[in-house]
Parts: C-alpha cells; sequence; structure tokens
C-alpha cells in the first residue's frame, strides 16, 4: 500500500474519536441529590495515624442537609465499636435520622444477592432499637458515595500525619482524640462552602425533624456486664483483673474479648464509648493502669504539712519555707516544736513575713532547729552585706579547668 501509512498520533486521534462517539450514547446522566431535613446521615471509616506502633481508624459521619459532621477515633472496626461511634454521633446530633448511609463493609452487609445487599442482623436490631434503617451504598456510584468520601477526604488530610501536612506525630491515643474534637468545632463552626451557612446553625434546625433518641444505648454487642469496685477502680473477668477509670466506681460497665485484648465500655451522657482496653491476662497477674486510679495519694516518706488549728495555720501561712522547716524538724526530732513556731509566727509580725520565710528556709537546710536558731539567722542576714549571699560562679571557680590540656596530642 503506497502514500502514508499513519502514526501513533492518528492512532491516538482515532481511539479518541471511537471513546467520544461511544460515550455519546452511554454517558451516564446524574441527578443532583437535595437532602431533606432529618432524613440522612452518612458515615464510612478510613485508616487513622499509627500511635505508640497501635494501628487507629477514624470513623467519620456527617448529616447530609445540615453538612454537621462527627470525627471519632477507635482501636478497630469491630461491630460493638461501630455501634459505640453510631450512637455518640446520634447523642451529638441530638436525634435519630431516617436512614444511615455506609459503604458495604463487612460489619454493614454480610452478602449481596442479584446485587441485594444483605444485611449484618446486629445492625438491623440496633436499628430497630434507635428507630434507624442502615441501608448501603451502590458500589462505584458517586451519588450515593461521595458526600462520606468527601468528609472521609478531608479528615484524613487535617487529622493523619504525612510527609505533605507536616503534622507532628501523635505522643498518645488521647491526643488523638483531643484533635478530633478540636477538628469537629472548627469544621463545624465555620461557614460551608456549599450552603453558606455554619453548619451549628443548621443542625439546631434539622433536630426538629429528627426522631426522638432513646434514653438507654444498644448494649448487647458490648459484651458482659460488670460492676466497678466502690473503693477501687477494678473489675474481675475471666479470672483476671482489669482496672477501669476511676470516675466509674459503682458503674456497671461491659466488658469483651477482643482478639489478645480486652475491651471495656461504658455508657455515658454522651453515648457508649471505649473506656479501657487491657491485654488479657490471667488470675494473680492484674492488668492495671496507674492513670486510672487518679493522683496518687501522699506516702510515709513524702507528707505535705496541712493545718488542723489555728497555730498550725498562722504558721504555714508565712510561707514555703515553714512547710519545709516543719518537715525537717520533725524528721530530726526537734523537741517543743510547737514552741518555735509560735515563735517563729511572733518574729514574723517585727521583721516581716519575708524575712522570717527565708530563714525558716536557711534553717532547714542547714538542720539548726535549737533555741534562738532562727532569731539568729534573720539578725545575720538583716547585718550581713548583699553581696556575701551571691553564689559564685564559673568567674570565680576553684575548679582547676581543662586549659593544661589545650596541647595534648599536638
Amino acid at each position: 500500500m503506497l502514500g502514508y501509512a499513519g502514526s501513533e498520533r492518528t492512532t491516538r486521534r482515532a481511539v479518541a474519536a471511537a471513546k467520544k462517539s461511544y460515550r455519546a450514547g452511554h454517558r451516564r446522566l446524574y441527578r443532583p441529590w437535595v437532602p431533606e431535613p432529618g432524613l440522612w446521615f452518612q458515615f464510612d471509616w478510613c485508616d487513622g495515624p499509627v500511635v505508640h506502633g497501635e494501628k487507629t481508624w477514624l470513623f467519620c459521619a456527617w448529616l447530609a442537609w445540615s453538612r454537621f459532621r462527627v470525627v471519632l477515633a477507635v482501636s478497630d472496626k469491630t461491630m460493638p465499636t461501630l455501634i459505640c461511634c453510631i450512637d455518640q454521633c446520634l447523642r451529638r446530633f441530638g436525634g435519630v435520622p431516617t436512614y444511615a448511609l455506609s459503604d458495604n463493609e463487612r460489619t454493614v452487609t454480610i452478602d449481596t444477592v442479584a446485587r441485594i445487599p444483605v444485611r449484618h442482623p446486629e445492625l438491623v436490631k440496633m436499628g430497630r432499637h434507635y428507630g434507624l434503617s442502615v441501608a448501603s451504598c451502590v458500589v462505584a456510584d458517586p451519588e450515593s458515595k461521595g458526600g462520606s468520601e468527601a468528609t472521609v477526604r478531608v479528615a484524613e488530610a487535617d487529622l493523619v500525619p504525612t510527609d505533605a501536612n507536616l503534622l507532628p506525630a501523635y505522643l498518645s491515643f488521647s491526643g488523638l482524640v483531643d484533635a478530633c474534637e478540636a477538628f469537629c468545632c472548627e469544621v463545624n463552626g465555620r461557614v460551608h462552602r456549599t450552603t453558606r451557612r455554619i453548619p451549628d446553625e443548621m443542625l439546631a434546625e434539622e433536630r426538629l425533624a429528627l426522631h426522638p433518641l432513646p434514653e438507654r444505648a444498644y448494649s448487647t454487642v458490648y459484651g458482659l456486664t460488670r460492676t466497678v469496685g466502690s473503693n477501687v477502680p477494678v473489675i474481675s473477668f475471666d479470672g483476671g483483673e482489669y482496672s477501669v477509670p476511676h470516675h466509674l466506681r459503682d458503674e456497671t460497665v461491659w466488658v469483651r474479648h477482643h482478639g489478645d485484648e480486652v475491651v471495656v465500655t461504658a455508657l455515658e451522657e454522651d453515648g457508649a464509648r471505649e473506656v479501657a482496653r487491657h491485654e488479657v491476662t490471667t488470675p494473680g497477674n492484674p492488668r492495671y493502669v496507674d492513670e486510672h486510679f487518679g493522683p496518687a495519694p501522699e506516702g510515709p516518706l513524702n507528707r505535705t504539712p496541712r493545718a488542723r488549728t489555728v497555730p498550725e495555720a498562722a504558721f504555714l501561712s508565712i510561707g514555703d519555707g515553714a512547710g519545709l522547716w516543719l518537715t525537717e524538724a520533725a524528721a530530726a526530732g526537734t523537741a517543743r516544736v510547737r514552741v518555735k513556731m509560735a515563735e517563729a509566727v511572733t518574729l514574723s509580725a517585727l521583721h516581716g513575713v519575708a524575712a522570717v520565710d527565708r530563714a525558716l528556709g536557711r534553717a532547714a537546710v542547714s538542720g539548726r532547729f535549737s533555741e534562738g536558731d532562727l532569731a539568729s539567722i534573720i539578725s545575720y542576714e538583716a547585718s550581713a552585706p548583699a553581696e556575701f549571699f551571691n553564689r559564685a560562679d564559673e568567674e570565680a571557680s576553684l575548679q582547676s579547668g581543662t586549659s593544661v590540656w589545650e596541647g595534648f596530642g599536638r
């Protein structure tokens, strides 16, 4: 065949023309989704940051009409965790929408038959408890997945540290939870690009169209119930002891196994919440977390002086030096401590509180607790020149220094 045989460029043009002709007859027509108040909320998951070597996830949800968003940090994507997150979302919404739309996760859809999704039975029971119908998105359908994926994309960009956004790594899981709370406050308190309104204000209107929220959360999937001890915030589960936050004493919590871990869930005012997670242990090897027991009590070696009588209060009101003097004097077995405390109160009226407080501190450090020692220190400090008490710096140091090593090795 003579003449021009064609090139890669003509092939590309021919393919482009064929594609254009095919799309003209097979192009999908999209119908804009106009949400109604109180009808839909969507949720989805995204990968969260790694905290102390542990993988996390972000549960992202939003109300379709008001664009009110909720982002929660979790440690797994199991059914109990999903229901915990849904319960918290509904309580932040202040009511229950008619439908919940999600992706085809195994916790939502257990099978698909002839394009019909088979709902997870536990999720169906949860929906009956709240009066909520759970639906799943059509596969690869932007019309039903676009809203939740946009929420996921924004949350992932603002909360997950990457080389691009230069976010610092999270030092603890509680730090990630606080970051999610701050993110929700920020996005719900500013004007939305589409509605030109603030989501918090629109949520107040949408609540009028939401169904009433059940007073008690759906708790069947959270595990077995345990009552936290009255004095010690500890529960027993399968022979092992596990600590829970101290504010849950005398409260009922739910405990379940999740792999090699034990998860403790509590029903609080803002909904069901995971409050503790421990490695599985055996009898005689309890799993305790120091933060669960609150501030550590004062031991026998580090007691803080606290006044119980008027003279004690008058002495301790002098300052920190008074408390240090009392601690050191008592440890040294000083006699007539109360008499010397009264003497210090009298001297503070004569020489000033600051001078007596400073003298008490010096007496405690130097171990001078005899009769007249305090008055002697006050008198000496009042008559000694101020520069006497200056500490020697490096210029007046007796250290020989390292100048003799200057030429070493040359």
